[in-house]
């Protein structure tokens, strides 16, 4: 039973792979750290392909709920991880992160000047998923693919300093 199983899951995953890649957006999402085109696929249909669905970069996110919610309040000021969220998309993304360590530099180093700042490890994750749905929404709005030195410019000038 397990073998018959393990079969269909590779002819599925054959089968999203092949209509995947007929999406005119595939090219920008498998150019992204730490996206095949099984989690490609699975992040492209959780946001959805409407080129003007998200404003900016900061609504994307938020719907993503990588972005922390600020609460003020006189003396005090609290940040916090969203709990309200699509459960499929942030793990996609959360997966997209970790994967993303070893196969981008920025991210990376990203990640690791989050941890160097005390940040826990899921924190740290979260905080650089956030990141690449900033740098994803980024590279849908110019229809242009990822580039590792544009999208971790940032970085390198505060290491730099």
């Amino acid at each position: 039973m397990i073998i018959t199983l393990n079969e269909q899951v590779k002819i599925l995953q054959g089968q999203v792979e092949a209509d995947f890649g007929q999406h005119p957006d595939a090219e920008i999402y498998l150019s992204q750290p730490g996206l095949g085109p099984v989690l490609g696929a699975r992040v492209l249909g959780e946001f959805g392909d409407d080129p003007h669905r998200y404003a900016s970069g900061k609504a994307r996110k938020n719907y993503a709920a990588t972005s922390p919610i600020t609460r003020a309040s006189g003396k005090k000021k609290m940040v916090m991880a969203r709990f309200i969220h699509n459960d499929r998309l942030i793990d996609a993304l959360m997966a997209q992160a970790l994967s993303a360590l070893g196969s981008s530099p920025g991210a990376r180093a990203f990640y690791d000047a989050q941890r160097a700042a005390g940040v826990e490890h899921n924190a740290a994750l979260r905080k650089l998923a956030n990141r690449l749905v900033g740098i994803l929404h980024g590279c849908l709005k110019t229809r242009t693919t990822y580039d590792e030195s544009t999208a971790w410019s940032h970085l390198e000038n505060k290491l730099a300093a």
